[in-house]
């Protein structure tokens, strides 16, 4: 919006020239989504308490002490989060480039069915929400959309193309399978965030790394002259959706605020899900699908340990882990909710850093 109405002015006005710049309105969106994020924060929670009476559901086969530290608190707080970002963004960004757009719906579709996710928990009482198959459904239906429109905005030589880490000029063209490669990448990403977030400010700071350096990386690929030195394949208009990964930076440190051990609100599906297909949109619009599996390691650890914990289960009858998703498995073995959470952040920058190395290491 201020992109619209200053830029155009910036021919008499000279100091309105600093909003064509990228990194004055990344740096405008941060502050932006963390000042909204601390002005709704309470009014929201306040809302929720008042609506949720118990809280969120506590699963009954979850660690013990959580049925006494997390009864009462309420769910649904990524609502803030989305609220912070889409208005940070519609502020900030060219809303002209396609890219914020399918970025912005993608993450708004995602929140949706979180909230309806997080509705039904609440009104059965239950740990368990809307159907497997239901929730699949619907996320595979809007990531194949969403990479539809991503591949015809794409320029024709990079539209179906698939970039590998390490390596210079090859690129892989899948062609229509790139649509089934993106949904997988995008609904992947949704869910392992999703599993990810099951102790107190456990997934939104590893998901404020990862959108930092997604932040990095669509400026990077959006510049010719930068893409060209690093040897990355750029992207023409991929640099706008740095908007939106920064907006959510500030909107985390602002819930992060709030979720901080004791928390006094769970994002929820609400905000799992819809961070989740953010990310994974933004590494399909930026051809850096295999970098997000790098740098979003943490997440991909939590969902392996699901995967193979059912499996194994399935195959043996028996439990490779005490609990799945692993944070859980060292709750079992005694080690206490912010040992655990600090030291996943640890983690979680260290799979950051490996994957920033790949834009150089090629």
């Amino acid at each position: 919006m201020l992109y619209h109405l200053l830029v155009p002015l910036a021919d008499e006005y000279t100091i309105f020239n600093v909003f064509r710049y990228l990194t004055f309105r990344s740096g405008g969106a941060v502050i932006t989504s963390l000042i909204i994020c601390f002005i709704i924060g309470p009014k929201i929670i306040a809302w929720l308490k008042s609506k949720q009476g118990a809280g969120q559901p506590i699963r009954e086969d979850g660690p013990e002490s959580h049925l006494l530290t997390k009864h009462g608190t309420p769910t649904m707080g990524g609502f803030m989060i989305l609220i912070s970002m889409v208005f940070s963004t519609l502020l900030w960004a060219d809303l002209s480039n396609v890219y914020v757009w399918v970025v912005l719906l993608v993450t708004i579709g995602f929140g949706a069915l979180g909230f309806y996710d997080d509705y039904m928990k609440l009104t059965k009482r239950s740990s368990k929400g809307i159907s497997g198959k239901k929730k699949i459904f619907w996320q595979v239906a809007m990531s194949v959309a969403a990479c539809y429109i991503i591949m015809i905005a794409a320029n024709d030589n990079d539209a179906t193309h698939l970039a590998l880490p390490f390596l210079k000029t090859y690129l892989l063209d899948m062609g229509w399978f790139y649509i089934i490669f993106g949904c997988f990448v995008m609904v992947g990403s949704s869910n392992a965030v999703n599993l990810t977030d099951g102790l107190d400010g456990l997934a939104i700071v590893p998901m404020m790394i990862a959108s930092s350096c997604f932040a990095l990386i669509s400026y990077l690929v959006g510049n010719a002259v930068f893409a060209e030195y690093l040897q990355l394949h750029a992207m023409p208009g991929s640099g706008e959706v740095a908007i939106i990964c920064t907006s959510m930076v500030g909107a985390g440190l602002g819930f992060l605020w709030f979720n901080a051990p004791p928390a006094q609100v769970f994002m929820g599906d609400t905000g799992s899900l819809s961070l989740g297909a953010m990310l994974g949109s933004v590494s399909i619009i930026t051809k850096h699908e295999f970098v997000l599996a790098i740098i979003g390691g943490l997440f991909v650890v939590e969902a392996l340990s699901v995967i193979i914990q059912v499996r194994y289960y399935k195959m043996t009858g028996k439990r490779i882990f005490l609990m799945a998703p692993i944070h859980h498995h060292f709750e079992k073995k005694g080690w206490s909710e912010p040992t655990i959470v600090i030291r996943f952040w640890i983690i979680a920058v260290i799979f950051a850093l490996i994957g920033l190395s790949t834009l150089k290491l090629r």
